[in-house]
């Protein structure tokens, strides 16, 4: 019965961690991926390692969220190295259709410069100038200081401007 009891309340805490987080973590994968599809296979996972791991995960919203970017933050970095291992993928500034529209052909420039980015620093960038996160809360995701951050994004700030031609 306390069995039943215990796995009913990590049923409905794995629920409610889901509907609370899940669009939040969809949105932050999706920059740091390269499609939707790819970006709802890191969320996915990201809750499957919460399942087996849910007593692990901390109370409080602020906490929890913290702990879920941080999953999904390590999940990317982890794909990025295997495609790393796997060699470069062929990436284009070219859209996959032609568009007139000049907003579309920034957008698909700025994501294959990041495509270039390292693992961290790519990660950095976009929780840092795309999700806001201050670079003292990066660096508990990340798990380094945050002068470490503010040097890989000024790196990454520096390649990227490179790349897109600033």
């Amino acid at each position: 019965m306390v069995d039943m009891c215990a796995r009913e309340a990590d049923e409905a805490r794995l629920e409610r961690l889901f509907r609370t987080h899940h669009d939040r973590l969809y949105a932050l994968a999706r920059r740091l991926s390269q499609g939707s599809d790819e970006a709802q296979d890191i969320v996915q996972d990201t809750f499957v390692r919460v399942a087996r791991r849910l007593r692990a995960v901390p109370d409080g919203r602020s906490s929890e969220e913290a702990w879920l970017v941080r999953v999904l933050v390590n999940l990317c970095r982890d794909r990025w190295r295997r495609a790393r291992l796997r060699g470069p993928a062929p990436v284009t500034a070219d859209p996959p259709y032609p568009s007139p529209e000049p907003a579309y052909q920034a957008r698909v420039a700025v994501q294959a410069a990041l495509a270039e980015l390292g693992a961290r620093r790519r990660a950095i960038v976009v929780l840092r100038e795309l999700e806001d996160v201050p670079a003292a809360d990066i660096g508990r995701l990340l798990g380094i200081s945050p002068i470490t951050v503010r040097w890989h994004l000024l790196q990454a700030r520096r390649q990227l401007a490179r790349r897109l031609g600033c």
